[in-house]
Formats: C-alpha cells, sequence, structure tokens
C-alpha cells in the first residue's frame, strides 16, 4: 500500500450504503426544491386556504372589501380592509415618502395644522396600516395617495381636518 505522499489513486470501494446513500438522496432533494423555489417568479399566486377544506387555487375576479384592482401607478397587492377599519386615502405633505411606503407597512399618521408651526404636528393615527400606496411618488398632480386602514374615530378626526392641513407619516419598524 502507498503511502500518503504518494500519487497513485484511490480506489472506490463500491457504491454509498445506508445512511450515507439516505444524506446524498435527501441532499439532492433539499437542493432541487431550493432550485425550484429560487426559479418561481413572484407574481405566480398562492393557494387560499379555506377552513375545513382543501386549499383552492380560485382567485377573487372583483376587488374585495378594501383593496382595488391594480391599474396605472398602483402596486397590485393591496390589502384587504380588516374588519372593524375603515380605508381612508391621504395625500401626504412630501409624496416622496410614498417610495419606502408598501402594503403591510405601520405608520404614524401625523396632521400640521393650517397656518400651524412647522414643529406643531399632532398625532392623529399611531400604527396605520397601509392599505396601498398609489401613485408615482413623484407626481405633482395630487394623483399619489396613501390608503390606510383606521379606526372609525381616527377616520373622522383624518377626514375632519381643515382645509389647507398637511399630512405626514412616521414609519414604524
Amino acid at each position: 500500500m502507498a503511502g500518503e505522499g504518494s500519487l497513485r489513486p484511490v480506489r472506490w470501494r463500491g457504491l454509498p450504503r445506508g445512511g450515507t446513500l439516505l444524506r446524498v438522496a435527501l441532499v439532492a432533494a433539499l437542493l432541487g426544491l431550493a432550485a425550484t423555489v429560487l426559479t418561481t417568479p413572484a407574481g405566480c399566486p398562492t393557494p387560499d386556504a379555506t377552513p375545513g377544506g382543501p386549499p383552492s387555487t380560485r382567485r377573487p375576479s372583483a376587488p374585495t372589501a378594501g383593496s382595488a384592482a391594480p391599474g396605472p401607478g398602483r402596486s397590485g397587492a393591496a390589502l384587504p380592509l380588516p374588519s372593524g377599519a375603515v380605508g381612508v386615502p391621504v395625500r401626504l405633505a412630501e409624496p416622496a415618502a410614498l417610495a419606502v411606503l408598501r402594503p403591510g407597512a405601520r405608520v404614524d399618521l401625523l396632521v400640521v395644522p393650517a397656518g400651524g408651526a412647522p414643529g406643531a404636528a399632532i398625532l392623529i393615527a399611531p400604527r396605520a396600516l397601509v392599505l396601498d400606496v398609489v401613485g408615482a411618488a413623484g407626481a405633482a398632480d395630487g394623483s399619489s395617495a396613501l390608503y390606510l386602514a383606521l379606526r372609525p374615530e381616527q377616520a373622522q378626526r383624518a377626514v375632519g381636518v381643515p382645509e389647507g392641513s398637511r399630512f405626514a407619516v412616521v414609519v414604524r419598524g
């Protein structure tokens, strides 16, 4: 037999057996699953689970409450309106903030009353759920908006602010 410093080829004594063969098969299966997950398109529909029944791949043909059909400038991933909440569209004083917001994010909704000092912001809705972000962040025509899910009393305060008031949001982690 050759020593450790020998360059003679090592002969394989046969196929792997028992536990080694099982490990090789599991590694191959996991690599195949990882490749499948990585190559699946992001827009691929996922089945909706129905309680007490098999998963359904049926997608609603019309928008559900609190969501809207995707259109120009829409994210297409609007969230449904939670029960007990009211959907409120808000135009921000600084539309560039829309670029960092996505449906599902939590924000604090603030208002600066008309004629108020810049530092006099009033908290209207803490931890409001973002349902949808519509329009381009830099749109100067006022077509961009943020749709929030608010409690009815918060929505009443948001809608009842005086003309000329400005809305702002603080993104929560």
